[in-house]
C-alpha cells in the first residue's frame, strides 16, 4: 500500500503543479499582462485546465483511489493520508462527471469573460457584457446538469465552494439576516449621524499603500512569503504555502477602503500560509471552504482592524503619515471607520449593509439560473438596491458590473461572502474566551497569539475534513448566525449610542 500511496502523491503533486501553473497566470492576467493578451490568455489557461481535468479524471487515479480505500479507512479518521484519500475520492468523483470539453470550455469563457467585464466596468457598458454572461450561463447550466439528479440546480455550483451546503440552509440564514440587517440600518437612520468627511481629501496612493504594509507587517506579512500589487478587483491568490500574492486598489479621494481591503486579503493569505507544510503539493493545502475562507478575510478586516484596541496602537502612526488626522481624536476616528452608511459598492460597505449587498446577489443568481431575462438585470438590481438599501444607482458601473464574479462565470461564490460574516463571529467568539486579554494584547500592536490560534485551531488543517466538520471543531457548534446579529446590534450601539467605545469588550470588536 505505502508504493501505491507514493504513486497516488506523486500524480497528485504534479496535478497541483499545474494548477498552480495557471492560478499563476491568472494572477498575471489580472495584475500585469498587457491588455491586448487577454486572447492568447484565454488559450493558454483553456490549455493547462484540459491538461489538470484529463489528468486528474485518468482512470488509474480511480483504480489507485479504489485500492487506497481500505488502507485509508484503517488510519485514524484526522491522520493526513486518510483525510488525503478521502478527499480526493469526492473530488475524483465530481470531476469524472464532467467531460473535458465542457471543462476547457468553461475555463475560456471565464477568461474572455473576465477581460470584458474590465472594459465594461470602464465604459459604463452593461450590454457588452451581456453576450458573456449568456455565454458563462450556458455552460453553468450544462455543468449542473453533469450532477442530475439534484434537488436544486443551484446547489451544484454552490457545492463549488462550499461543499455539502444546500441553497435551502443558505436561504434559510439568509431570511433570517435580511429583515434584521434592513430594521438596524432602519435603527441607525433614526439617530445622529456619525461624523466621516475628514476620511475625503487628498490621500496620495502611495502613502496609502505603505502604511497599509506597515500594518500588515505587524500582522504577520513576510516578503520573503508574500507579494503585494494593485489591480481593479482586490483578491488573494496562492501558488504555494510560502508563495502568498496579495492585491489591492485605493481611492486618493478617501482613506479607510484601501487598508481594509488589504487587511481583507491578508486574511485570505493567511489561512493559505497557515496550512501545515506537510500538506503541501496536494488537493490539502488550501482553505476547507469559502464561507471559512471570507471567515478569515472579514475577521482580520472587521474584528481586528476595526477593533478600538487596534487603533489604539495605529491611530499616532497613521497621524504621522497624514497629518489632517493630527486634529481629528482617536475615538472620532474609530467611529468614522465603523459608521453605518448605505453605499453603492459592496467592497466598500459598512459592516451592517455589507451582507444585503451579497443577499441581493445572491437572489440575482438563483434568478439568472432560472431563466431571467439579463437584458433585464440591471434594471432588478438598481430597484433592488433601491429596496434594500435606499438608495440610487446612478450608472450600471456603480451597479450591475462593479463585480467580476458574473464576467468570469464565478456563480454559487457570492452566498460564501455574507456566510463568512456569520462564521468569523462563532470563531471570535470561541478564540476570545480562549484568549481574554486579546483586547490588551491588539492595544501594544501584538497580534502574534492571535494567529497561532488560528493556525492551531483552523489554518493547519487545510482541507482535512469537509467544512462542516471544520466548523464544528473551531467554534463547537454548526453554522449560526446569532453572534453575527449580536455583535452588529452591540456595535452599532457602540458607535450610535451613547456609550464610551473604550468601554466595549474585546468580543464585541
Amino acid at each position: 500500500m505505502e508504493q501505491r500511496l507514493a504513486e497516488l502523491k506523486a500524480r497528485l503533486a504534479e496535478i497541483n503543479d499545474l494548477g498552480k501553473t495557471a492560478a499563476l497566470l491568472g494572477w498575471d492576467q489580472r495584475v500585469f499582462m498587457p491588455p491586448a493578451g487577454g486572447g492568447v490568455r484565454a488559450e493558454q489557461l483553456a490549455t493547462i485546465s484540459r491538461i489538470v481535468h484529463e489528468r486528474f479524471t485518468d482512470p488509474e487515479v480511480g483504480r489507485l483511489l479504489d485500492e487506497l480505500q481500505p488502507y485509508g479507512e484503517s488510519l485514524p479518521y484526522d491522520s493526513d493520508d486518510a483525510s488525503l484519500i478521502r478527499t480526493t475520492r469526492h473530488d475524483f468523483e465530481k470531476a469524472v462527471r464532467v467531460p473535458a470539453d465542457l471543462r476547457v470550455e468553461l475555463s475560456r469563457a471565464a477568461s474572455h469573460g473576465y477581460d470584458a467585464w474590465h472594459e465594461a466596468r470602464a465604459t459604463n457598458n452593461a450590454e457588452f457584457l451581456r453576450p458573456h454572461l449568456e455565454r458563462n450561463l450556458e455552460l453553468r447550466h450544462r455543468y449542473v446538469e453533469c450532477f442530475a439528479p439534484y434537488d436544486d440546480p443551484y446547489d451544484v455550483l454552490l457545492d463549488d465552494y462550499e461543499r455539502g451546503m444546500k441553497t435551502s440552509e443558505v436561504a434559510a440564514v439568509f431570511d433570517e439576516l435580511k429583515p434584521a440587517l434592513k430594521a438596524i440600518v432602519a435603527d441607525v437612520a433614526e439617530r445622529e449621524p456619525v461624523d466621516t468627511s475628514f476620511l475625503e481629501g487628498d490621500f496620495p496612493a502611495e502613502q496609502q499603500k505603505e502604511f497599509a504594509l506597515r500594518v500588515l507587517e505587524m500582522l504577520g506579512f513576510d516578503r520573503t512569503a508574500w507579494r503585494f500589487d494593485e489591480t481593479a478587483h482586490p483578491f488573494a491568490s496562492s501558488m504555494g504555502i510560502d508563495d502568498i500574492r496579495l492585491t489591492g486598489r485605493y481611492d486618493a479621494a478617501r482613506f479607510g477602503e484601501g487598508l481594509f481591503a488589504a487587511m481583507h486579503e491578508f486574511g485570505h493569505g493567511a489561512y493559505e500560509h497557515g496550512v501545515d507544510k506537510a500538506l503541501d503539493r496536494t488537493p490539502l493545502a488550501r482553505g476547507v471552504s469559502m464561507a471559512l475562507h471570507e471567515s478569515q478575510s472579514r475577521l482580520w478586516e472587521n474584528l481586528v482592524g476595526r477593533s478600538r484596541p487596534f487603533w489604539r496602537h495605529f491611530y499616532s502612526q497613521l497621524q504621522e503619515v497624514f497629518p489632517v488626522f493630527g486634529g481629528v481624536d482617536e475615538a472620532a476616528f474609530y467611529r468614522a471607520v465603523n459608521a453605518v452608511k448605505p453605499s453603492l459598492i459592496r467592497v466598500e460597505a459598512d459592516q451592517v449593509t455589507y451582507s444585503l449587498h451579497i443577499i441581493l446577489r445572491f437572489e440575482l443568481e438563483r434568478e439568472m439560473l432560472g431563466g431571467l431575462d439579463l437584458r433585464e438585470l440591471p434594471q432588478i438590481w438598481n430597484q433592488r438596491m433601491s429596496d434594500y438599501l435606499g438608495i440610487d444607482v446612478p450608472d450600471d458601473a456603480h451597479g450591475v458590473l462593479q463585480d467580476v464574479h458574473w464576467g468570469s462565470g464565478s456563480l454559487g461564490y457570492f452566498p460564501t461572502y455574507a456566510l463568512g460574516n456569520v462564521v468569523s463571529l462563532q470563531i471570535w467568539e470561541r478564540l476570545a474566551a480562549d484568549l481574554p486579554d486579546i483586547e490588551d494584547q491588539f492595544a501594544r500592536g501584538e497580534f502574534g497569539q492571535l494567529m497561532t490560534w488560528l493556525r492551531e485551531h483552523l489554518y493547519r488543517h487545510g482541507r482535512k475534513f469537509t467544512p462542516a466538520e471544520t466548523l464544528e471543531q473551531v467554534t463547537g457548534s454548526g453554522l449560526d448566525a446569532a453572534p453575527y446579529l449580536r455583535y452588529l446590534r452591540r456595535k452599532v450601539e457602540e458607535i450610535y449610542g451613547t456609550s464610551d467605545p473604550s468601554s466595549t469588550p474585546a468580543a464585541v470588536g
